[in-house]
């Protein structure tokens, strides 16, 4: 089948071209951002490439269309879709009717920590010899690559054990035809749900609608399945509440924590991580995220000794807490932390590892959500462990200064990038930890900053 693909070059819908191509489809795809790295992963494994959403490529006369959720109504190639009826599909439909329907899914949903969770859970599934095919938004440092297939994957295996497949179940909505958050056409035999907070304010009027999706993937999870939850999230409990009908295994608490109660036959899991230390992660959101994986592979048959094996070995997923390089004594850290919570944890992470040195915090207000200002009243607490806070204020219909005028004189706001580098250059002393916190590329911000430290040293 020639599949071609719209919007191929955002990270779920680029994994999907490489699932298909490697399930022996024909792919081709479209974005209007036909670049590096996305490009170069693509291109080499075969998938041709167009820039742009032109209403020539009918052209192509592929089989079928999938859509990925960016493209919206009056994009050219969508229109000339819809008119000359030619067939088409959402990315999680093409997916689950495709790669999905012949492996037995772990889905790893929840507003934080889904792209390291679902790392971790390939990754002690790979050890644990199970080779697993995954999904994942992002690259974990030990698999190089963010989706591949189960080594024993097969459409034509009806009867045998299906392969395990690891997916990072997104709340988003599918497609503009399909409103339906992606993680519903999953069907996940274990599902993780690893906590719930109010986001995507383009999409979802408020919490309790998100709690609603979360209890449609509830509802797919089968009686001899497993669920995976955090005991401490009060909103994933009022997600069991509405209505639950598969094992529950509860994580992070102690029976009872913060008004959520077990559902009936549920089946706490000790903390295994206290007596054998951390993993080589930092912090306490990865600890929950690592009990969270222990509890759901336990599954499978795989011990907690076996997965904390395996746990010593994990190297972590680019743009979480990566190290980007050292110049002039300061070390430079990229995190794609973007919600206040997630801005707090790496904070406080990134404190735990190292102490009283001084961590200069920039972040980039860049997702849906923050540009429209839904997050104001949190943002300053969320930073306030940090030394020293550089905003980066471009693009904003809302008065950031306002908003972080609690952190008082260690707060530095620019609205022009090469001024904010600047600033952030000569402000930096040895021994510094610079934490870039964006969801974006926020204009190489990294590189230039070590660049201009280096030239600075050689001066």
């Amino acid at each position: 089948m020639h599949i071609h693909i719209l919007g191929v070059c955002g990270t779920f819908m680029g994994g999907v071209a490489v699932l298909a191509q490697a399930a022996g489809h024909r792919v081709t795809g479209c974005d209007v951002h036909v670049y590096p790295p996305m490009s170069t992963q693509l291109t080499e494994q075969g998938i041709t490439l167009v820039e742009g959403f032109g209403a020539d490529q009918i052209n192509l006369k592929p089989d079928l269309y999938v859509i990925g959720n960016v493209v919206s109504r009056g994009n050219p190639l969508m229109e000339a879709i819809l008119d000359l009826g030619l067939p088409y599909v959402s990315g999680p439909q093409w997916l689950s009717e495709h790669i999905l329907e012949h492996c037995q899914v772990l889905a790893v949903a929840g507003t934080h920590g889904k792209t390291t969770t679902a790392s971790i859970a390939a990754w002690v599934l790979y050890e644990s010899g199970l080779q697993p095919g995954f999904l994942i938004g992002g690259v974990p440092s030990n698999f190089g690559i963010s989706a591949r297939l189960p080594a024993q994957f097969s459409t034509e295996n009806t009867i045998g054990v299906r392969p395990w497949f690891v997916i990072e179940a997104d709340e988003y909505d599918t497609a503009f035809f399909d409103k339906r958050s992606k993680f519903v056409h999953y069907r996940p035999r274990v599902a993780i749900l690893n906590n719930l907070e109010y986001d995507h304010a383009d999409i979802f009027p408020n919490l309790e609608a998100i709690i609603t999706q979360f209890h449609h993937l509830v509802r797919t999870v089968p009686h001899q399945g497993l669920l995976v939850v955090n005991e401490c999230d009060d909103n994933l409990g009022r997600v069991i509440e509405k209505g639950c009908w598969t094992p529950v295994r509860y994580f992070g608490g102690n029976g009872v924590s913060n008004g959520v109660r077990p559902h009936a036959g549920s089946d706490p899991i000790t903390d295994p991580l206290v007596e054998w230390g951390l993993t080589p992660m930092l912090g306490e959101h990865n600890r929950l995220n690592a009990l969270a994986v222990i509890s759901a592979v336990s599954y499978m048959g795989i011990t907690q000794e076996t997965a904390l094996q395996a746990l010593q070995q994990f190297k972590g997923i680019k743009r979480r807490m990566e190290v980007r390089g050292m110049a002039a004594g300061v070390t430079v850290y990229d995190d794609f932390a973007h919600h206040p919570t997630a801005i707090k944890t790496t904070l406080a992470g990134l404190r735990e590892k190292v102490g009283d040195t001084r961590i200069l915090a920039v972040i980039e207000p860049r997702s849906n959500t923050m540009k429209q200002g839904v997050w104001a009243d949190a943002l300053a607490p969320s930073l306030s462990i940090a030394d020293q806070v550089y905003c980066y204020s471009a693009d904003l219909g809302w008065d950031v200064g306002a908003a972080l005028q609690p952190l008082g004189k260690k707060l530095h706001i620019e609205s022009n990038l090469d001024d904010l580098i600047a600033r952030i250059v000569r402000s930096t002393k040895p021994g510094d930890h610079i934490l870039v916190m964006s969801n974006g590329g926020f204009g190489g911000i990294h590189t230039k900053i070590l660049e201009q430290l280096t030239q600075r040293a050689r001066s």
